[in-house]
């Protein structure tokens, strides 16, 4: 067979498309060139798109670790929407809801004015409260139990006026936590023994504890080691920084007040609760703080009072108070008590205990006052009543779960179908997913579950998975239930949890930089049409610490919304997508807070 050759006007096409080719080549290449060289801006576009849409579930170039450099405000070159500026050095412990001024307009009968009063709208800060000079990660657990830099909280007031009862110490750069309190003057520890005498502390029952007035919380801090969580409260007053202070150290606490309206916690929530000299007229008002304190204490569970007017007959004197009249406080409480159908444990020295009663049906209530409300879990700025909260049939006394079993068992409410929408098999469902959730969570940051985040808010808990799967002494979790959103902070309670109320178009009842970590899932889509999310940006921004980390959860639309505003606030943001993939619509947002500091130029601080 002979050979094939091609006509000469196909070697005449090949060549002109070489020639073609090489051409185009070269075009590009000039023109790359040209654009390398800063003229041309095709360059630029192309490195931002894929910046932009990154999305990766398990790797991330934020800087999750904490630096201790003093820094001043640095602004940024890159363009934004809309920058928040630093507020005036003199909010630096701006508390919106508890401020001073705006305090002194209401009423002090029944510390109504140390009541939460929040700013009109027009009245709200839209600008990011800075850090003091100096401020410093603080100290890690279980040392911050024990000491907290002056720097991040400074005011002597508490360690001058509280010198002798061993509150807390002031230490060149530090200040030191004795353990002590008014009465406990040989250490929480020894004081938490005697309670143990009477109160099953060891064996898991008493797993949630609530301590009205805490001072700086040095109960719940020591309560920590026996694996008791306190929920701790006290008002902003002329204690400047009692609940900063409990915060810094690095236990459960809120600004909180026993006053006119309810507290913001479900009924039955607490499994022992305290009052160590918190001052707080038990027999005024026809018992109606100690029938508050009766709505949220559990069948079982028990009341300890320390402190005036218990021992009357040592301190009258030193109270300046007559005789009759202390007798005859503590006489109204024990009828009160007797009523409530609590039964008196113990006393001896300054302390006495109180258990309520499992069973109510051998008690006599005469002439009490019922009420009549048909949810005793809707509290939300509702005004506190003297009546008494009646018992359900559904109530579980203190014991009979015990923790860490309660952790996980089918919760009460659960379990009777009181709660809408969730049944045995759903809330197991939730466990799991929750488990998956914050194991790919820990994947993002290896920091999460060490004791890098000791103070963690949930802002939407639900039925408190999040907390849950990331149970452990290294670090507590505050359990937000929007007021909003599906009644479930009972049943956070009794999975042994803490937990509050809270609506997130207002601030929320802490110090600025108490928090270490925060996880919001689906909050900003169930705030849509309640307030800005820019107002709840700030808000969260407040309580976060420097260096701090956010992770939200929601819809692409709404984080993408979300990670425009956080553009102007000096976050770090990156967006990444859910555990199950890039088709989920549903995407994560983390966020780590920029260390940054107010200008030296403009310290206020008032012990300086």
């Amino acid at each position: 067979m002979g050979s094939k050759q091609n006509p000469p006007g196909n070697r005449t096409r090949r060549t002109l498309s070489i020639f073609v080719v090489i051409a185009l080549c070269c075009f590009f290449y000039l023109l790359g060139a040209w654009q390398k060289s800063g003229l041309g801006k095709a360059d630029k576009i192309a490195f931002e798109v894929p910046k932009q849409t990154e999305c990766n579930v398990f790797s991330t170039n934020l800087n999750f670790e904490t630096h201790h450099n003093d820094v001043e405000i640095i602004e940024r070159s890159e363009p934004k929407a809309k920058e928040f500026k630093p507020c005036d050095p003199q909010y630096r412990d701006y508390t919106p809801c508890q401020e001073q001024d705006r305090a002194m307009k209401f009423p002090r009968e029944n510390m109504v004015y140390r009541e939460r009063h929040c700013p009109p709208e027009e009245e709200k800060l839209h600008c990011l409260i800075p850090a003091p000079k100096g401020y410093i990660t603080p100290f890690p657990w279980p040392k911050s139990r024990d000491y907290a830099h002056y720097a991040n909280v400074p005011y002597k007031h508490l360690a001058v006026e509280k010198a002798v009862q061993n509150w807390v110490e002031f230490q060149g750069n530090v200040f030191k936590f004795p353990g002590g309190g008014t009465m406990f003057p040989h250490g929480a520890d020894a004081y938490i023994d005697e309670l143990a005498s009477v109160i099953p502390i060891a064996d898991g029952s008493v797993r949630t504890a609530l301590d009205t007035g805490c001072g700086v919380a040095s109960w719940g801090a020591y309560l920590l080691k026996r694996n008791i969580l306190a929920m701790s409260f006290a008002p902003k007053d002329n204690h400047e920084a009692q609940v900063q202070f409990a915060l810094e150290r690095g236990v459960p606490a809120v600004i909180g007040v026993l006053g006119s309206i309810r507290l913001p916690y479900p009924s039955r929530a607490f499994d022992m609760s305290q009052c160590s000299r918190c001052l707080i007229p038990w027999a005024a008002n026809d018992g109606m703080y100690l029938k508050e304190v009766d709505r949220v204490l559990r069948p079982g569970g028990y009341w300890i009072l320390s402190g005036p007017p218990i021992n009357w007959k040592t301190y009258y004197k030193t109270w300046k108070r007559s005789k009759e009249d202390v007798q005859g406080e503590q006489r109204k409480i024990e009828e009160l008590a007797e009523s409530l159908c609590w039964e008196k444990k113990y006393e001896k020295g300054d302390i006495a205990i109180w258990k309520k009663k499992a069973n109510t049906k051998s008690c006599k209530r005469e002439s009490v006052n019922i009420c009549r409300t048909k949810d005793a879990d809707d509290v939300w700025y509702k005004k506190m009543d003297t009546c008494v909260t009646p018992p359900s049939a559904n109530e579980v006394p203190v014991g009979q779960v015990k923790f860490p079993a309660r952790l996980y068992a089918v919760p009460p409410r659960i379990a009777n179908g009181l709660v809408a929408g969730v049944t045995t098999e759903s809330y197991q469902e939730d466990i799991k997913l929750w488990k998956k959730q914050v194991n790919s969570y820990k994947r993002i940051n290896k920091l999460i579950g060490t004791t890098r985040y000791r103070n963690v808010m949930d802002m939407n808990a639900g039925l408190g998975g999040f907390a849950a799967a990331l149970e452990s002494r290294k670090s507590w979790v505050m359990n937000v239930v929007p007021s909003i959103a599906k009644n479930t902070l009972g049943v956070v309670y009794e999975r042994g949890l803490i937990g509050i109320y809270h609506d997130w178009c207002e601030g929320f009842s802490t110090y600025p930089r108490t928090y270490d970590l925060i996880h919001a899932s689906g909050v900003f889509s169930l705030y849509r049409n309640e307030c800005e999310a820019e107002d709840i940006l700030l808000e969260m921004d407040r309580i976060l610490r420097p260096e701090g980390t956010v992770i939200l959860r929601d819809e692409v639309d709404v984080l993408n919304k979300v990670k425009k505003i956080a553009g102007g606030m000096r976050w770090d943001t990156k967006m990444m997508d859910h555990e199950d993939g890039p088709l989920v619509p549903e995407k994560i947002l983390v966020v780590v807070k920029q260390y940054w500091v107010e200008n030296s130029g403009n310290s206020t601080s008032s012990d300086d």
